[in-house]
């Protein structure tokens, strides 16, 4: 009778997240940017979006031929020369094929891609030159298909496709793969690399990280021609804009990168709204939508379905002292992310900062984890106001909320270095989270977070989150945690583990049929409260392990 009447607790409450679900994302796709802007909790300046000029300039009639055989790298070139020479405009690709080499924007140009036009990168890499990867740096790197430095008001718009030629350029995990895709993956050409484990392009592209590390030994001040022999190497971002003001992305579709997607640098005024981003799941290194240490930023209404992390935020700098924060006020609403190791996502790089975060009515579909933050020890900074609510998800394959600042990344084809783990330079710092009215129907774990022991989690605030998942809470090294209403329908384990940690509040909480303990406490944890909340079998379900106190955690 119990197991039956626990069935119908679970059926209703699936759908009601069902109902919830369907209800907001219906709702969100009504409500307007301003409605959002004015909603976020903190000042959010308002976001300059280009205009232009009414000019057109036809690539057609600066030569380029749609028919799938043409290159158009020098049309393209010129109509975009015309239309900023001319003091702005739009630079038009109609319905067609349009094959070219990489398009460097310009000023006042706004690139619009009508429905019908395809948009192909060519796979020639000999048309991609090496340039600098800013307007003052002294590196070079592989021109990305897109790319422009210190624009003003640029945009790429319209309804058409944008293809990166992104196979091409990217390696393949064996791992990632069936074995008939692997097969055929190497019958294709490439070069599988000794261990049998990563296929790779071109014998340019395996070789050269090794011709790098060599010629940079030889090399002063190498140019352009030193790095060439590594062009297939340094895959490029698909469209990389860096220290540009006033940026629109709309509507367009950009798909199969050699690497990041969209990825904006030290920018100001960014509206990126209604677009799509594909790349396939088993794409090294395919972000979706990455901001890089940029200002005022607008994501909205747009999907994503990529090989990486979804909808990131990426800060570098000179680290918690400096007292600035490179990723500042960034408004995500209205957004739909598929397959992506993480929906929304901070890091790994946060060494520049990164602050007024406002994440709201999005869908996370199948990703690796919902709601993820990470960095490690030097790559760390402050990451602070970030704000989360209306999100919902499932078919989440790891914990739906992850926190982990021993996260280290690792190149294809390299290994793990643990030795740097724990450096003492830039340590990350995560701090004044607000997460609220979070539901996830199917995950692997509900919430993780494994911090530094010198920088614990702090001041994070979960409020009105239910969660399904298999196995419940992982918390190392937190501090000042309050958990409101927060229900995690969870199979097996603990509901909570609680390692080293401080002062943490569970304020109305839930405890499943399906766990024998509700808070599992070890090594210096103290000051665990419970309130508000029904557990049956008080004794049984505490349990105290590697020096916890059997005071840690308190009823009241």
């Amino acid at each position: 009778m119990r197991k039956m009447h626990n069935n119908i607790i679970t059926k209703f409450l699936t759908l009601v997240i069902i109902v919830l679900f369907s209800h907001v994302n219906s709702q969100a796709q009504e409500r307007s940017l301003d409605y959002y802007m004015k909603k976020t909790p903190f000042i959010m300046p308002e976001v300059t979006v280009p205009k232009f000029p009414n000019k057109i300039f036809d690539v057609t009639e600066f030569g380029a031929v749609g028919d799938g055989q043409t290159l158009n790298t020098q049309a393209f070139a010129a109509a975009i020369n015309a239309c900023n020479a001319a003091g702005g405009g739009k630079v038009v690709v109609p319905p067609g094929l349009w094959i070219t080499g990489p398009i460097q924007m310009k000023s006042n140009v706004n690139l619009h891609v009508e429905r019908g036009a395809l948009v192909q990168f060519t796979s020639d890499h000999t048309q991609y030159p090496m340039v600098k990867a800013s307007a003052s740096s002294s590196r070079y790197v592989t021109a990305s298909p897109i790319y422009g430095y210190k624009l003003n008001n640029i945009a790429i718009t319209g309804k058409g496709i944008i293809d990166g030629a992104g196979e091409t350029w990217r390696p393949v995990k064996r791992a990632k793969m069936t074995d008939d895709q692997w097969k055929d993956l190497v019958k294709s050409g490439g070069v599988v690399s000794e261990d049998g484990k990563l296929w790779w392009p071109s014998k340019e592209a395996i070789d050269g990280k090794k011709y790098l590390k060599e010629m940079k030994k030889k090399v002063d001040n190498p140019g352009p021609m030193d790095y060439l022999p590594a062009r297939d190497y340094m895959r490029p971002y698909m469209v990389y804009l860096v220290g540009c003001e006033n940026l629109l992305i709309e509507d367009i579709t950009l798909r199969n990168s050699p690497k990041f997607v969209l990825y904006p640098n030290n920018c100001e005024n960014v509206t990126i709204r209604h677009a799509n981003v594909f790349n396939d799941w088993w794409s090294q290194n395919g972000d979706g939508i990455d901001i890089s240490a940029s200002k005022n930023v607008v994501i909205y209404q747009c999907n994503v379905n990529v090989g990486d992390d979804g909808i990131c935020m990426k800060s570098s700098g000179d680290g918690p002292e400096s007292g600035t924060y490179n990723v500042e006020n960034v408004l995500i609403a209205g957004c739909n992310v598929y397959h992506a190791h993480g929906g929304f996502v901070v890091g790994s790089n946060t060494n520049g900062n990164v602050r007024n975060v406002f994440v709201n009515d999005c869908n996370f579909v199948g990703t690796d984890i919902g709601i993820r933050m990470k960095s490690t020890a030097g790559k760390g900074g402050i990451v602070e106001n970030i704000y989360i609510k209306d999100v919902y998800m499932t078919g989440i394959k790891g914990p739906a909320i992850s926190f982990n600042t021993f996260y280290q990344n690792v190149p294809a084809g390299t290994k793990r270095d643990d030795s740097n783990d724990l450096a003492e330079h830039d340590i990350p710092i995560f701090r004044n989270y607000y997460i609220s009215n979070v539901y996830c129907l199917d995950a692997k774990q509900s919430i993780y977070v494994s911090a530094l022991p010198h920088s614990p989690l702090q001041d994070i605030h979960l409020e009105n989150v239910w969660i399904k998942a298999k196995y419940g809470a992982d918390m190392t090294n937190v501090d000042r945690i309050t958990l409101k209403n927060v229900k995690t329908d969870i199979q097996k384990g603990p509901v909570y583990k609680i390692t080293d940690g401080r002062d943490v509040t569970i304020d109305n909480g839930y405890m499943p049929k399906a766990a024998k303990v509700f808070i599992e406490a070890s090594g210096d944890t103290k000051d665990i409260s419970v309130v508000n909340t029904s557990i049956p079998n008080l004794k049984e379900l505490v349990k105290t392990t590697d020096g916890a106190s059997s005071k840690a955690v308190q009823f009241k």
